[in-house]
């Protein structure tokens, strides 16, 4: 993949992660952070992530100046599922 294919790849990520993802991934958050457990809807939504997350780390690999972001989010998303988790066995 060239240069500005990966520009046009990540502008589009970048703008889902903003409009939809993140917002999405911090209300489930707020929410299990409460004490809620994770709906059908929202493990869904994290197994999508996920699989988009794996599909993505191609392209962080060759523009490492998003390897932090990247990190970020999966330590995010990886907080939201241990604690749904935790939430499930009544912890």
């Amino acid at each position: 993949m060239s240069k500005s294919e990966d520009a046009g790849t990540i502008q589009a990520m970048l703008e889902r992660l903003e409009r939809f993802r993140l917002p999405r991934a911090l209300a489930i958050k707020t929410r299990v952070d409460a004490g809620e457990r994770l709906t059908e809807d929202d493990i869904e939504f994290l197994k999508r992530v996920l699989h988009d997350a794996e599909q993505a780390r191609p392209l962080a690999e060759r523009n490492p100046k998003y390897q932090p972001l990247v990190a970020q989010l999966v330590s995010l998303y990886s907080e939201i599922t241990e604690k749904g988790l935790a939430n499930e066995k009544g912890k």
